[in-house]
């Protein structure tokens, strides 16, 4: 791990020999996606909402009603009080494991203005010599490192300290203007692991990886800004080691599939890590990615935003004023780095960020059947006819229903549809087993129109109140029921473990955000891809 201006020295760097130097840099675009994104400033709406992904937080502030509330699913962008990684290995008993959990810390950057008489006063913007410094929330990079014995893991389950103290540092501004503060509150967290060889295959074995938040601050009712202090953000885990070949859980080996749809993973969801066809390497990752992702090696750097284009951001940062950089600098320190490297960047490495091809092979044939997530697509679903109960009444294409978006967490556009009626236009499925109800609403004046464009607006079962009464025979005419997962808060136990044998649905469950299941391997066809390398970062 690279030093840090913003780190304080306190993070604990990786061992260089610890395998893990091919994962790094698809790892560090996946710790800092959504950090700071263009314009880079403070005063840009897009990063005055930030920490989308990976978000730890306490669990009784996770629990309340919000987006961690809802059904468990492999998504990444629900605030969650844990991780769950369940990935499948062959080795040898003896063979040693290492995982590395890796996230940021928050740590607020308080700029105070002397007051004259020995005293500082806090305040939003501090001009020091020509220097502008700015209050804002900067984050410490963290890493968690623990090896253990395959074998040790049978036994019984073993639990690892992963939490860090809080802290503060003061720097001094030149010239007695005033100070910079850097405060951290303490983070609370636990590393469980353990192992389990799988039924009627000798030598594969279940790998099952959790990290949990064990802090109790804040309380249920404290604002998202005050949660995130004793949070972990950007949570990931990098698992490796010596004799071990982890399996796809995407495109597993035929003997292994069964074993792959019994794997559960939630806010998180293990991929192959390092060159294509290695097997020794896993990135657990809250942003679902490919199997064996990399950065594009024409990207010179991370711009924080690996859903874009590099030479697009390059070329916007290059446009922007001169005050706007002044305060894009002033903003954070990985900012002010950006700004310098695509205003020092050589014509050649910018000319190479304008295209690459990657493979002269031909494009696939077209599929002539619907994409899999419509009427047709997949014989197992129908969202023309497939119902979900909502408040155990069956809820159907045609059903009446009124709006109830969820509170913390919700889309901005839902929140203004509060309380209108609306119809059920389809019920669909995504990859991790949750559902989906496309809607459109009673008095929207292009109702019709959207209907024929298939635009809706989309809502979660619970987010709904059914307006109409269910049939004689409980369910809506020509529909049938729709899968249904663990209902939200399932207990987990007595001691917060949840047994590796716990019943799995056994069909596909194709794909999009949170669910009550983990993810179910896709078809034959689905879990092929095109086998190309997935580019982060440019």
């Amino acid at each position: 791990m690279t030093d840090d201006p913003t780190d304080g020295g306190a993070a604990r760097a990786a061992s260089p020999e610890d395998g893990f130097t091919a994962l790094r840099a698809v790892a560090d675009a996946v710790l800092y996606e959504g950090y700071l994104l263009y314009p880079y400033r403070r005063s840009s709406p897009k990063n005055r909402v930030r920490w989308q992904f990976g978000v730890l937080t306490a669990r009784a502030w996770a629990e309340a009603a919000g987006p961690g509330a809802g059904p468990a699913g492999v998504s990444g962008a629900a605030d969650s009080w844990y991780q769950q990684t369940e990935c499948l290995v062959r080795a040898d008993p003896a063979a040693r494991v290492r995982i590395r959990l890796r996230h940021l810390q928050l740590q607020r950057k308080q700029v105070e203005r002397s007051d004259g008489r020995g005293g500082h006063l806090p305040v939003e913007s501090l001009d020091s010599g020509g220097t502008v410094h700015l209050t804002f929330d900067e984050a410490v990079p963290r890493e968690t490192g623990v090896a253990v014995t395959l074998g040790d893991l049978f036994a019984g389950e073993r639990a690892y300290d992963a939490g860090w103290p809080g802290g503060e540092d003061t720097e001094p501004l030149p010239g007695g203007a005033g100070r910079v503060v850097r405060r951290r509150w303490p983070v609370g967290a636990r590393l469980r692991v353990r192992a389990e060889e799988q039924p009627g295959s000798p030598g594969l074995y279940r790998l099952w990886i959790r990290t949990e938040n064990t802090g109790s601050e804040p309380g249920p009712d404290a604002p998202r800004e005050t949660a995130l202090r004793h949070a972990l953000l950007a949570t990931h885990t990098l698992v490796g080691g010596e004799g071990l070949e982890f399996l796809s859980l995407t495109d597993p080996p035929p003997r292994a599939a069964a074993a792959a749809r019994q794997c559960r993973n939630v806010h998180t969801f293990p991929v192959l890590g390092g060159a294509p066809g290695s097997s020794g390497l896993v990135l657990s990752s809250p942003i679902i990615l490919s199997d064996h992702p990399q950065v594009a090696p024409e990207s010179p750097g991370d711009l924080h935003d690996a859903a874009e284009i590099d030479e697009i951001l390059t070329l916007r940062t290059m446009l922007l004023t001169d005050d706007e950089k002044r305060e894009a600098r002033a903003t954070d320190a990985r900012a002010a780095r950006i700004l310098d490297r695509v205003e020092s960047m050589p014509q050649e490495v910018f000319e190479r960020l304008h295209g690459a091809i990657r493979s002269l092979e031909p494009a696939p044939a077209a599929r002539a059947a619907a994409p899999w997530w419509q009427e047709g697509g997949d014989e197992g679903l129908s969202p023309a006819t497939d119902t979900v109960l909502v408040d155990g009444v069956p809820v159907a294409a045609g059903s009446r229903v009124r709006l109830r978006p969820s509170g913390r967490g919700a889309d901005a556009h839902d929140m203004f549809l509060t309380g209108r009626t609306a119809r059920v236009a389809a019920v669909f499925h995504d990859v991790d087993g949750s559902v989906h109800l496309a809607v459109t609403v009673d008095d929207d004046p292009a109702a019709e129109l959207n209907a024929w464009y298939g635009r809706h607006y989309y809502f979660r079962p619970h987010e709904l109140e059914s307006l109409d009464p269910p049939g004689p025979d409980g369910r809506g005419p020509g529909s049938r029921p729709a899968q249904a997962g663990p209902a939200p808060g399932e207990p987990l136990g007595p001691d917060g473990r949840e047994p590796l044998d716990a019943l799995r649905p056994d069909g596909p469950a194709p794909g999009g955000r949170e669910g009550p299941r983990g993810p179910e391997p896709l078809d034959e066809e689905e879990r092929r891809g095109d086998g190309r390398t997935r580019t982060v970062g440019a």
